[in-house]
């Protein structure tokens, strides 16, 4: 979604600000809902009460404000009308709602824009109501509007046209509502996606801004290489001489009043454009581009109390000069897993099935290195993304960034072992990523729930043994399923076995394994760690 972004500045982040606008939101609400007792527990209007307030803390970018406030108005038809549940006209008001509070947020509404996405989405679930649909039909139909709607952006908006895209905002509206769809009828597992549909065709004519690949499937963002331009990149002319207020300027506001911000807004549009001034009655979230970033900021003061206040300068950020200070950011999934790489030099996240590390997580992590270059092992596929949206979010800092595609904490352990932290993020980027795609890898667990995989159906209890991340074969017995898998893994060969032992796994298992190994395959090397994971008894890596 960041290679869509062309408008109202082509900085190439608005799925990485979206994206950062719901993680973080998510963690504070998390974060509230432990502090009072009722994680889990509380109802659908605390929740939505929460949810709002913590995307009007969170928002980042022009889209992120405004997907804050078409979540927000969605909310406020849930708080107002005291729902416990949503029924299909319960989202066509919640939807129009949401449009109508967007819409009112801009100073100056474009159309082609999430905005345009918005208000289809809006009217189709109208209709959709009015004829009687249930709640996941009034979805449904939704997402078709706004898959229409955001095929049609190029036409209202001559700079999408010329650049060969969809909008980006509009593009996160749909994906937003074809969640919503997904969660309410469980379908999470289609090959298509309706995003896809829409921008598939498009991508491919928007050579710049996309993803670099370095060696043995190394990825890294567009410029994260030192010396490295995207070819044929656009945006290397607006960078020297880019259109438009030189800086984006966003702040939280408080001790204000409705006639204070009322000014501030007035000053603001004055000053730039870009403007969006959302919330209140007792804290705002203000957004404007400007030439004169310092003006903008006194206009916050004299309006109250401005805090969080973020200056971007886009030239800046669209070609940065990057540092070569060069650091490691890993995740962890236990405590004994967690020592070890921190012994190896890295730093370390916790995540861990059911509490893996957010991008918001991610991206403070990095920060906090202090480093100009930094490399990041998710050491879990489903944290891939996570550190993705993270990477890009930190370039507007200026950090270097690339990811190993470590999708465990074996690979992760090969790749750290290939650092040296004399050398460069390339140097080691290409290392690392050799090395942990080098490692076969494997594991065991207990099925928790029943579901029909590749090796057949599983039921509650039953043991799995998994291939390079896919369920492989189903057993009666965690001695038996990791011998299996260990041959299958070494059938193409190994000279070095690591079993990382998980935190609830029974030492005479790990020692059968062990034993079994050490017989039927005497040249190879075994290394036994204590990994203290949840979840896995046993996860094993073939070098």
């Amino acid at each position: 979604m960041d290679s869509l972004n062309v408008f109202p500045v082509p900085d190439g982040d608005t799925g990485t600000n979206l994206y950062l606008t719901m993680d973080t939101a998510l963690d504070e609400v998390v974060r509230l809902h432990t502090a009072q007792g009722i994680l889990g527990t509380a109802t659908l209007v605390e929740e939505a009460r929460s949810l709002s307030r913590a995307l009007l803390m969170s928002a980042r970018g022009n889209s992120g404000v405004i997907m804050s406030q078409i979540v927000a108005g969605m909310c406020d038809v849930i708080i107002e009308e005291e729902l416990t549940e949503v029924d299909g006209p319960a989202i066509a008001r919640a939807f129009t709602r949401g449009a109508e509070l967007a819409r009112a947020s801009v100073a100056h509404p474009q159309e082609g824009t999430i905005l345009s996405v918005a208000d289809a989405v809006a009217e189709a679930a109208r209709e959709s109501a009015r004829a009687g649909s249930d709640a996941a039909t009034v979805a449904r139909d939704s997402v078709t509007a706004a898959e229409d709607a955001l095929a049609r952006t190029p036409e209202q908006l001559p700079v999408l046209a010329q650049a060969g895209v969809v909008d980006a905002g509009g593009a996160g509206c749909l994906l937003m509502v074809e969640a919503l769809h997904r969660a309410l009828t469980g379908d999470w597992n289609e090959d298509e996606r309706a995003l896809h549909h829409v921008t598939e065709d498009l991508l491919p004519r928007t050579s710049w801004h996309t993803d670099t690949a370095g060696a043995d499937g190394l990825t890294f963002p567009a410029g994260a290489l030192p010396g490295h331009a995207a070819v044929n990149d656009p945006l290397d002319a607006p960078a020297a001489g880019l259109t438009g207020p030189a800086f984006e300027v966003m702040f939280l506001l408080d001790q204000s009043d409705a006639e204070r911000v009322g000014m501030l807004r007035t000053a603001l549009d004055g000053l730039g454009d870009s403007l969006l001034v959302v919330g209140g009655p007792d804290l705002w979230n203000v957004h404007v581009h400007v030439d004169d970033a310092g003006a903008a900021v006194e206009a916050g003061v004299l309006a109250g109390r401005p805090h969080r206040i973020k200056i971007t300068h886009f030239a800046t950020q669209i070609a940065h000069q990057t540092p070569q200070e060069f650091a490691v950011i890993a995740c962890a999934a236990g405590p004994g897993m967690a020592q070890i790489l921190t012994e190896a030099g890295a730093t370390v996240l916790p995540s861990a099935p059911g509490a893996r590390a957010s991008a918001g997580q991610i991206l403070e992590a990095i920060r906090r290195t202090g480093a100009g270059s930094v490399v990041v092992l998710p050491n879990d596929k489903d944290t891939l993304m996570a550190a993705e949206v993270a990477c890009r979010a930190a370039t507007e800092d200026g950090v270097d960034t690339a990811i190993v595609p470590a999708r465990t904490a074996v690979q992760g352990l090969a790749a750290l072992a290939v650092v040296d932290f004399d050398k460069g993020l390339r140097e080691n980027a290409i290392a690392m990523t050799s090395a942990a795609v080098a490692t076969r890898h494997g594991a065991v667990s207990i099925a928790s729930r029943e579901v029909l995989t590749w090796a057949g159906s599983v039921s509650v209890g039953d043991i799995l043994g998994i291939v390079s991340g896919d369920v492989a074969l189903i057993g009666d017995n965690l001695t038996d399923t990791a011998t299996e898998v260990l041959d299958r893994l070494l059938s193409g060969g190994g000279e070095l076995v690591t079993l990382v032992c998980g935190a609830d796994a029974d030492l005479d298992f790990i020692d059968t394994v062990e034993e079994r190994l050490s017989k039927k395959h005497p040249e190879v090397e075994v290394v036994r760690i204590d990994g203290g994971q949840q979840v896995y008894p046993l996860l094993v890596g073939v070098e």
